[in-house]
């Protein structure tokens, strides 16, 4: 396959030059979408079996993405007006590349849509702002046990060998300074 111009089976997405489906509409969320984007993260959470984990609230999420400095931005797939899926994202630096970078955060399309390319004009739709925004490179982490692991691969992706995640909870900030 080259370019965005694909040939798939009728159940499939059938891409454009601009890489969207007529019918399939990638929109950038508004402070009004708080709600959806709190069902999304609930959503995403139940796929991970993480629902345990998720502390957002509308109130949080209103203010981390549309207050005075937002921290992240959202966009949702609608297929024929129907919220579908939703992209998480926000902006790192790379002090070797020289350049921002596109960290995605989440990724995920409900499961009665999946295998239609919803996810790949999603990460399509980052690789474009990720070009708009002259980033040096795209980065986001995946579930070994994710399927998704073989579709990121399959766009280039690979995993960066050597690196590992990790992470400290605002648990953790006080007792940081005690050590």
């Amino acid at each position: 396959m080259s370019g965005p111009e694909m040939k798939l089976t009728e159940d499939k997405i059938k891409f454009t030059e601009d890489g969207v489906k007529p019918g399939l509409k990638i929109r950038a969320a508004e402070i009004k979408d708080v709600h959806l984007i709190l069902e999304f993260v609930k959503g995403i959470a139940r796929f991970e079996n993480l629902s345990h984990l998720v502390t957002a609230t509308e109130e949080t999420l209103a203010d981390a993405m549309f207050g005075n400095k937002p921290y992240a931005e959202v966009f949702f797939a609608e297929l024929d007006g129907v919220p579908v899926g939703f992209t998480v994202f926000f902006h790192n630096f790379s002090t070797f590349v020289g350049k921002p970078g596109l960290y995605i955060e989440d990724i995920f399309v409900k499961p009665e849509f999946r295998g239609k390319g919803i996810g790949k004009a999603m990460f399509l739709h980052c690789v474009k702002l990720a070009k708009e925004r002259n980033c040096g490179r795209i980065e986001w982490a995946v579930l070994e046990w994710n399927p998704a692991r073989e579709f990121y691969k399959h766009l280039g992706g690979s995993p960066a060998d050597g690196w590992q995640i990790y992470r400290m909870d605002e648990e953790k900030f006080e007792s940081a300074f005690e050590k």
